[in-house]
């Protein structure tokens, strides 16, 4: 099937009480290594890329491949920017095929971040594809965007509220404890937070900051109203570690088949315990 906005992906994640995982890909064997883990375990799926990856790869061989991928597949996918500030890179991927976007600005004051989400919501309905945008500020490193855990601000559910009533942005990614990165110790979610923020607001939440929560930790997220969990820097690492693998035994192979191979497979199955966690398997058949 056709690429597919994830607005009605995730609107029915959340009446469902699962999340659907959204995955940063970087190569062409990270795309295929989620989506085929999308079809094995029957679960819509959201293919995510950086702004650096966009810069790296180009926003329309990225969207072509995901639509090669769409076309093959038997199960909805979706094809998300994630974490832009710049309207016109995110105009760009639209223009490619995007069918997903994240305007990305907590780092702004609340009436700016109002605006430019309200800029780029007026864009994206004239086409159908879903906006994501985030309030408050999630810690960590994400692509070149660094937010100092002293300076991670959690959202205020009035505020969310208020955002998602005047920017009609179809999903929210609200800061609740998460970081992105890999967590040094046990995240320190605010559950209780992410209620309040559930009680008033009606579009699907998104966890950022998904690689390495305890499995306890995301279930009960999902249960609270989260729709959507970003997975990006545990799947960077299985997939570099997977071809390190294969140089240590061999330093001397020059076949990329023979390392990118084990990395596409070690992927996959990380991808699909992901799945499997947000409860997402078998979920395909909800959208046929």
């Amino acid at each position: 099937m056709a690429l597919v906005s994830s607005t009605s992906l995730l609107q029915t994640a959340r009446q469902n009480k699962y999340a659907i995982g959204a995955f940063n890909v970087h190569t062409l064997e990270m795309l295929q290594a989620v989506v085929e883990a999308a079809e094995e375990a029957q679960s819509p799926l959201i293919i995510q890329s950086t702004v650096g990856t966009v810069k790296h790869l180009g926003a329309d061989y990225i969207a072509a491949a995901a639509t090669v991928a769409a076309n093959r597949s038997s199960v909805p996918i979706a094809l998300h920017l994630d974490h832009c500030s710049d309207f016109n890179v995110i105009m760009s991927c639209i223009r490619a095929g995007y069918t997903s976007v994240m305007i990305d600005a907590s780092h702004s004051p609340f009436e700016e971040n109002v605006a430019a989400t309200q800029k780029v919501v007026e864009a994206a309905n004239a086409i159908g594809i879903n906006v994501e945008a985030e309030l408050g500020k999630v810690g960590g490193v994400e692509d070149d965007i660094v937010v100092d855990e002293r300076d991670a601000l959690l959202a205020d559910p009035a505020e969310c509220a208020e955002f998602v009533e005047r920017t009609g942005v179809h999903t929210l990614a609200p800061a609740i404890g998460t970081a992105h990165g890999i967590y040094k110790g046990t995240p320190n979610i605010d559950f209780d937070r992410i209620k309040r923020i559930a009680d008033v607001v009606s579009v699907p939440l998104v966890l950022h900051g998904g690689s390495g929560i305890p499995e306890e930790q995301v279930k009960r997220a999902v249960s609270l109203g989260m729709a959507k969990m970003n997975v990006a820097t545990e799947l960077r690492i299985i997939f570099s570690d997977a071809i390190k693998a294969v140089f240590a035994e061999n330093p001397e192979e020059n076949d990329p088949r023979k390392y990118m191979v084990p990395a596409k497979q070690a992927l996959k199955k990380a991808a699909m315990e992901k799945m499997h966690l947000c409860g997402c398997v078998g979920r395909a058949s909800d959208f046929r």
